[in-house]
């Protein structure tokens, strides 16, 4: 039998996260000698001492909430048994200016993984398929089922692969200044290193966020080398139908994944 656990964040926390699977029930007897007064299901609250109404729930060194009625040590803190503090106005909130505490580093740690041309280092070998614009959505969750049907058995080294969809790129002021945040996230999740340096675009045509703004990034991103990536345009006027915008995408894909067949560990 799993022994009874819990975790506590912080040294000044006064609550604690059950952890067994399952919960624990009443009259459960905690290491450090804390005895459950009722069932506390898995990952809710735990009281590590008395709490009185109106006294502050401490988790993560934080003040979380307030009891709204007398909470015992070893009680369920669900709830119904927290007031949350009032949020306080934008204008009252102090500058992060706390410096962050310096940690010890870590030695002799390893995982499994594999480093990528970049230096960059992956934990899975994917292959990801960047889009574009949101329109295309439909057509690359079809292709990724046949990748996965039909390439990957192929690529016993490839662990999966990925369509990044998203419900940008299309009717956007593609040069407001907010623009920056929606294209450096689309551009930097194309840089995972689970993907292994193979970026693989899949785009309309017509969409405002034309794939070489996409693959340009922002001023604060690290432009992709175009002669590296991968672009296809479902629009392209080589492509009769949609069994022929398939096959280009199955294609292209299998380009990618032979490179990405030779990574891992």
């Amino acid at each position: 039998m799993t022994s009874p656990l819990y975790i506590k964040v912080h040294d000044d926390d006064n609550v604690a996260i059950i952890v067994n699977s399952n919960g624990l029930p009443a009259g459960s007897v905690l290491p450090d000698g804390l005895t459950l007064t009722e069932h506390v299901p898995q990952g809710h609250k735990v009281a590590l001492a008395d709490i009185a109404k109106g006294r502050k729930i401490v988790r993560y060194g934080e003040i979380i909430g307030y009891a709204v009625e007398d909470i015992a040590r070893g009680a369920w803190i669900d709830e119904s048994k927290v007031e949350l503090p009032e949020a306080p106005p934008l204008e009252t909130l102090p500058l992060a200016t706390r410096p962050a505490p310096e940690l010890e580093p870590l030695t002799g740690f390893t995982f499994e993984g594999y480093r990528n041309k970049d230096g960059s280092v992956g934990t899975r070998n994917l292959l990801g398929i960047t889009t574009s614009v949101h329109c295309v959505a439909g057509v690359v969750d079809y292709v990724v089922k046949l990748i996965e049907q039909k390439l990957l058995p192929k690529y016993p080294n490839v662990d999966g692969v990925v369509g990044l969809n998203h419900l940008y790129g299309c009717g956007v002021a593609i040069n407001a200044p907010a623009a920056v945040v929606p294209i450096r996230t689309i551009h930097n999740i194309a840089l995972n290193p689970n993907f292994g340096g193979e970026i693989m675009v899949v785009g309309l045509g017509c969409e405002k966020l034309q794939p070489a703004r996409l693959l340009e990034g922002t001023a604060d991103t690290i432009p992709i080398q175009t002669e590296s990536a991968s672009v296809t345009s479902l629009q392209d006027e080589q492509f009769v139908g949609f069994q022929a915008m398939v096959a280009s995408i199955m294609e292209t894909a299998e380009q990618h994944l032979r490179v990405n067949g030779h990574l891992g560990w």
